[in-house]
């Protein structure tokens, strides 16, 4: 039996709001199924067990900036099996979520949010990926590991090579090229923003408080940046470049390996201000940095698994000055080794291992050194300090394999914070300016 449809088109202020009614298809979750209305259809085109998730693709011939997508969505990370009886609901705080977010009109959040619980759940993403589609705010699931199989097939061999090579040439680099993608996401999500230099027009990230003279491999970017702009001109963006050179670092270094979802495009701007206000600080405490964490989608046993990355890398004296002069949680032998190389004052660019056990291992000696109070910095040391994330500290500090597997996860959930997809943003041609 057919089923009357609202139609969400463009409107002509930008949002997208109910035009006509139409007649769909109805279908049963969770079989391959299509849902029409008007011109426009939305296929359900994947679904796995035991935890569900589903891809659904949108063709339309409508106004829209995307005339065909993939798109998935999820509650909580994953579909449950209760999923068809909460369909309503969840299409109901979907729709608030949106007007709150202004992507949809609130007569269209109205409209859907009174649709029929006997509607079927493919038109629930319908809906869903109708208003969010041409916004970053849902472009993550846009993201494909395969995104570059058929424009720039040797994309990811050419950034893997030029990875090894620095690395092998400087150990550091694994740390430095690492910190770029971290510094890259946390700043306008994961757009290549950080790369940019200044100009008489835009003041960009690199002279924010947390990179000043810290953030390092802008070199190696540029050499890759021209490796494949000569084998596949204007395809591979500078996001993803830091995005796949992050996991290469970790893997020459002993760490572990996860699928890199790519896609990402290149912002035209940059946020001086973003940099300095939302990259976590060394002198936070477990509570900013569990905040500064959630506000970009992560939670906290995410952040407790991204600052394992602290097993590689160093710090200037500048960023654990106050730590070994005025904390009493640091074991004395490494605060007096400390002073001796950091004085009260001056000497701001000496530089100290993260991990002074293994500094260029990606290993979990870490999290075994706040265990003895030997964290560098104070944000380090206050995972491990009677808070609550104790816990995951010893587990990681004892599980190597726990760790490993926790922060792969970890990254890609932060290689996937606000990426621009479709055509959004830009694929520049140099990593240091715009084009």
């Amino acid at each position: 039996m057919a089923m009357a449809s609202p139609v969400l088109e463009h409107s002509k202020d930008g949002l997208f709001r109910v035009e006509k009614q139409g007649t769909c298809i109805p279908t049963t979750f969770p079989s391959l199924s299509e849902e029409c209305a008007g011109s426009s259809c939305a296929r359900l085109l994947h679904h796995e067990q035991p935890i569900l998730y589903t891809e659904v693709e949108v063709v339309t011939s409508s106004p829209m900036p995307q005339a065909s997508q993939v798109w998935g969505t999820s509650r909580d990370g994953n579909l449950d099996s209760s999923i068809s009886k909460e369909a309503p609901a969840l299409l109901d705080l979907a729709c608030r979520l949106l007007a709150t977010h202004h992507l949809v009109s609130p007569s269209a959040m109205a409209s859907l949010s009174g649709i029929s619980s006997r509607t079927p759940l493919a038109l629930f993403f319908f809906f869903c990926c109708c208003c969010c589609c041409c916004f970053a705010a849902t472009a993550s699931a846009q993201l494909s590991s395969s995104f570059y199989n058929a424009s720039c097939p040797n994309a990811l061999p050419i950034i893997q090579s030029a990875v090894k090579a620095a690395v092998a040439k400087e150990r550091r680099m694994g740390a430095s090229l690492l910190r770029l993608h971290f510094h890259d996401c946390f700043v306008q999500g994961c757009d290549g923003s950080v790369l940019l230099d200044d100009t008489s027009g835009l003041t960009g990230e690199k002279t924010a408080g947390p990179n000043n003279n810290s953030l390092r491999g802008f070199d190696v970017v540029d050499a890759i940046k021209s490796k494949l702009e000569s084998a596949c001109k204007q395809v591979v963006s500078c996001a993803d470049i830091l995005a796949v050179a992050a996991r290469d670092s970790v893997v020459a270094l002993g760490g572990p390996s996860w699928t890199v979802q790519l896609g990402r495009r290149d912002s035209t701007t940059a946020s001086f201000s973003s940099a300095n206000s939302d990259i976590p600080r060394p002198d936070f405490n477990l509570t900013d940095l569990i905040s500064a964490f959630s506000n970009k989608g992560l939670a906290t046993t995410d952040m407790v698994a991204l600052s394992g990355a602290h097993t590689i890398g160093q710090a200037r004296c500048t960023t654990f000055r106050a730590r070994i002069y005025n904390d009493t949680d640091i074991d004395s032998s490494l605060a007096a080794s400390l002073r001796s190389s950091c004085p009260s004052s001056g000497d701001d660019d000496s530089l100290a291992p993260l991990d002074a056990s293994t500094p260029t291992a990606f290993d979990t000696c870490y999290y075994r050194n706040l265990l003895s109070n030997k964290g560098l910095l104070h944000s380090d040391q206050q995972l491990h300090g009677g808070g609550s994330t104790d816990s995951q500290v010893s587990s990681y500090a004892a599980n190597s394999a726990k760790f490993f597997g926790d922060f792969a996860s970890a990254m890609v959930k932060m290689g996937s914070i606000s990426p621009l997809t479709g055509s959004s943003g830009e694929i520049r041609t140099n990593c240091r300016k715009t084009n």
